[in-house]
């Protein structure tokens, strides 16, 4: 049997713009790691970010063995750079989370201690967010519709933030699709899995560099990868604006069997002329949002069908990029 201190938990961290926040999530993550009875590994995923993290982090590595850091060739986004780290990790268990110290990490003990019970995907329920109003908004209508709409449960307020055992981790890696959202993936995987509230910390130093852009792509990858309720809809949408064309054409001919118009009437051609205006611009628009949901799912399989490389590293320290278990 396996002893604990010959397990390894790996900790994946993609980095953007957070340069004054990594000293002291290094320091109080090997703080926190130090106390387990584990090794540990904390891979560090730099998505070019545009600020001076890679230094920070390469003076990290050369001081500790134990921090590694992968760096991209560009900027791919977070979901990606998670992947990255994923792909990377060696650990028995491999825990997920943000450089900006809104996740504490003095919670992962609480997510192993989950793990070792049995648990395979362990993620934290985010508590008493501290972002503004409109982030806690948005967020709040994220997980209303993904619920909603998505095939597969996906907590509400579980980000990536959490842990994942190794079997979970190769299932992850062995999926091909560039799309990805990571708490989804993990969802649809299934296996044992629970959930421990957690208080969502303020950002240590910084700015954010989620915008409402980001937040919105974040969101229609979520909505359109694990739901094809968007074509259903647009279905629903066809036979409603169907039967309202339908039931128009039944109303004007009553009316014209009641109302008599004198043909040489010069205001003949003037009744009916908003309504149908206001009929051509509600079916374009109609048509226009069923082509953009179309358009949607056929931007993400031309994206897939291209079969590009996920990810490309620049370069890695204290790891090895040309592990062909990492290909």
């Amino acid at each position: 049997m396996t002893q604990p201190q010959e397990k390894m938990i790996s900790v994946v961290i993609p980095t953007y713009k957070s340069e004054p926040n990594l000293p002291e999530l290094i320091r109080r993550l090997t703080a926190v790691l130090s106390k387990l009875p584990y090794r540990h590994e904390i891979i560090f995923v730099n998505d070019n970010s545009p600020d001076d993290s890679g230094s920070v982090l390469k003076a990290a590595c050369g001081a500790d063995p134990g921090v590694k850091l992968i760096s991209l060739s560009r900027n791919f986004g977070q979901q990606i750079a998670t992947s990255a780290g994923l792909r990377y990790s060696s650990g028995d268990a491999v825990i997920v989370m943000d450089d900006d110290l809104q996740d504490p990490p003095e919670f992962i003990p609480e997510l192993v201690s989950k793990w070792e019970q049995g648990n395979d995907v362990v993620y934290a329920i985010r508590t008493n967010r501290k972002e503004g109003l409109f982030k806690k908004f948005g967020y709040k209508m994220f997980y209303w519709l993904l619920t909603r709409l998505s095939s597969i449960r996906i907590p509400r307020d579980s980000g990536d933030f959490g842990l994942l055992d190794r079997k979970i981790v190769d299932i992850l890696n062995s999926m091909p699709e560039r799309t990805r959202l990571v708490r989804g993936l993990r969802a649809w995987v299934g296996f044992r899995q629970t959930g421990v509230e957690c208080e969502r910390g303020s950002r240590f130093k910084g700015k954010p560099s989620y915008n409402l852009v980001k937040m919105i792509n974040l969101s229609m990858n979520g909505i359109f990868a694990f739901s094809d309720a968007p074509l259903q809809l647009s279905s629903t949408l066809g036979f409603f604006v169907s039967f309202i064309a339908f039931l128009g054409m039944v109303l004007t001919i009553i009316q014209r069997l009641i109302t008599f118009v004198l043909p040489n009437n010069p205001m003949a051609v003037w009744p009916g002329f908003s309504t149908i205006v206001l009929a051509i611009l509600f079916l374009g628009g109609v048509q226009l949002i069923g082509i953009g949901i179309l358009g949607e799912y056929v931007a993400r399989i031309y994206n897939e069908v291209k079969q590009r490389p996920m990810f490309i590293v620049r370069e890695t320290v204290n790891l090895s990029k040309d592990d062909p278990r990492r290909q």
